[in-house]
């Protein structure tokens, strides 16, 4: 199997360095709420497998990353890398506020030169769909892991199944047509949602015993943080970062009901539809 043509992709760098990142600082404490229940799941998978020296790939603000550090304890240690330099900030000082056993490199962990033998465990919560070179990356990391290291990641499955991640820019159709749609098969988040293409991914770039496994995991978050979220976060987020402060409030307005389906009281809560994929180095 093979990797499809890439997509020409959205300067990730600028973005993740630029207003999406911006908007992943500034909204951590809200994101951790949300995905709280993969950053526990990841944990559970270094505390059962005794993991001891730990890659996080695409760790950003570090949610993950102090996750699996507390789970491995003093004897362990953490790897965090990231594009994005203020969300490496934030981890790297999260990390420090709490004295847990975690580094950060700011790097692309396609190209990065990772030593032979670094890891005995690779973690991602959603930042592996975002390589331009997909093969290329997933080979880089499996050369820097032991023999019979293993890889756990999460990643969305289809853009369908995840109504909730979807709602904002749909219902800002009408009002923004120009908004560009996201690249089918190109890096972003829904860019793994066909399995077995992700199989052929893992498979070419030597990595073995593979398993892809559909997960739903219930998420939630106070409904009084709503409109920060659709203001600040996905595509919806970034256009309306641009925006002068009548055009977002109205856009805000008019998207906001989109969501009504996803309010129980007080709370917001929705599905996950996700992947979470394993393989062995």
């Amino acid at each position: 199997m093979t990797e499809m043509k890439p997509v020409t992709p959205v300067d990730q760098a600028a973005l993740w360095n630029g207003p999406a990142g911006q908007a992943w600082v500034d909204s951590q404490m809200l994101l951790d709420e949300i995905f709280a229940p993969f950053a526990v799941r990841l944990a559970d998978a270094v505390g059962a497998a005794g993991a001891r020296r730990i890659l996080d790939i695409g760790c950003g603000a570090g949610a993950t990353a102090l996750a699996a550090a507390r789970r491995a304890g003093a004897t362990g240690r953490v790897t965090g890398i990231d594009i994005s330099r203020p969300m490496l900030q934030l981890a790297q000082a999260r990390a420090e506020d709490e004295g847990l056993p975690a580094e950060f490199l700011c790097a692309d962990a396609e190209r990065y030169g990772f030593a032979a033998n670094a890891f005995d465990m690779a973690i991602s919560r959603f930042g592996v769909m975002f390589f331009g070179n997909s093969v290329g990356a997933f080979a880089n990391i499996r050369g820097a892991m032991v023999s019979g290291g293993v890889l756990h990641a999460i990643a969305w499955r289809a853009p369908q199944e995840n109504p909730f991640m979807t709602a904002a820019e749909q219902a800002a159709v009408p009002l923004l047509p120009a908004m560009p749609p996201r690249p089918p098969g190109g890096p972003g988040q829904f860019a793994f949602a066909d399995s077995e293409r992700v199989l052929g991914l893992l498979w070419d770039s030597g990595w073995s015993e593979i398993a892809i496994e559909p997960i739903d995991v219930e998420c939630d978050f106070p409904a009084s943080m709503l409109a920060a979220y659709v203001m600040r976060l996905g595509p919806l987020g970034i256009y309306l970062g641009q925006a002068g402060a009548e055009e977002r409030e109205g856009i805000v307005a008019a998207v906001l009901p989109a969501f009504d389906r996803f309010i129980d009281g007080d709370c917001v809560r929705f599905t996950a539809a996700c992947w979470a994929i394993t393989a062995r180095a």
